[in-house]
């Protein structure tokens, strides 16, 4: 046993001092040449920065774990609607295969889970469904965030394109400008609808794909206007400037309905929360009593009911205080 230990002791020594050896001796020399070579690729950055925006004629087709899946889902109405929707939330690597696949595996898991805990079959139904259902609520909380945050940089697209069209450009400019100088999502969109109306697409069907890719009214609005302007004529820079302007009115009320409403909100959250950190603190101070509800089939059913309720009553809260600006 001693030899043994003093064998451990010397390996350990003797690893650390060869990478003392290492650190001392390597390390310099490795850290120039990473500096070399980030020196090089700031060099060749300009030709690898004009490669990578160069955009490619074919559009690729996001394809999943199953190809086959994501071409039937593609074939129908509601299968494209879903892949918009995956694109929308700007999730590049996701596909509705993945989706799915994801949502079976997580229902699988619930199911099990729900049996697990509650000791119940009739639970099995409400954790698979609540399993196959949460990948489907990231991915709407996603979206709308994606949609929120483009909807807050969309004034200052709009600004950026009304001065281009000032100075002197051309609206394809102006779309370029936005789409090189904003960051996701707003840039990423733009230069979309460049490159559609750049390889030959009309404007129309550019700006049409546009707010079908971003189904937001002020995007719509945006639309409508370019194309009335390039029929009828007029100051489009004005009135870019004018539709940025009730953009910017629009979210400045937004802000103060959020404030009137806030009672509403914080009073729905607590009465979500309450009963859950009621039962949490039941479960330390008198775990007996909460094992109860998890035990007996009377109790399991009246944590079914609750939590039903209670997602009810929540979402109701949500629709009284919900004002349309």
């Amino acid at each position: 046993m001693n030899v043994l230990l003093l064998l451990l002791i010397f390996l350990f020594g003797a690893g650390l001092a060869l990478l003392g050896y290492y650190l001392f001796m390597k390390m310099p020399e490795a850290m120039a040449e990473k500096r070399m070579e980030e020196r090089l690729a700031q060099l060749q950055g300009y030709d690898e920065d004009e490669k990578a925006a160069k955009p490619e004629l074919i559009k690729a087709i996001k394809e999943g774990p199953m190809p086959g899946l994501d071409r039937l889902i593609g074939q129908s109405a509601r299968g494209n609607a879903f892949s918009r929707w995956i694109e929308q939330s700007g999730m590049r690597k996701a596909s509705a295969s993945g989706v799915i696949l994801t949502g079976f595996a997580l229902a699988s898991l619930g199911a099990v889970s729900s049996i697990v805990v509650l000791h119940n079959a009739a639970t099995l139904p409400i954790g698979a469904a609540a399993g196959f259902a949460l990948p489907f609520v990231v991915l709407r909380q996603k979206r709308v965030a994606r949609l929120r945050k483009f909807e807050e940089q969309f004034p200052e697209a709009l600004d950026l394109i009304s001065r281009a069209l000032k100075a002197g450009h051309a609206f394809a400019s102006g779309l370029k400008m936005a789409a090189d100088e904003l960051e996701d999502p707003v840039g990423p969109e733009f230069r979309k609808t460049f490159d559609e109306q750049n390889f030959g697409l009309p404007m129309k069907d550019a700006l049409e794909n546009l707010t079908h890719r971003v189904p937001l009214l002020d995007v719509k609005f945006f639309a409508t206007a370019v194309l009335i302007q390039r029929d009828t004529g007029g100051n489009l820079a004005e009135i870019l400037e004018n539709l940025a302007h009730v953009v910017r009115e629009r979210f400045k009320i937004l802000r103060q309905v959020r404030v009137y409403t806030a009672h509403g909100r914080f009073t729905g959250y607590v009465l979500l929360g309450l009963p859950i950190g009621l039962a949490v603190a039941l479960s330390f101070i008198n775990p007996d009593h909460m094992n109860l509800l998890f035990r007996e089939r009377m109790g399991q059913t009246m944590l079914i009911g609750a939590a039903v309720m209670q997602t009810i009553g929540y979402f109701w809260i949500r629709q009284v205080i919900k004002i349309e600006v």
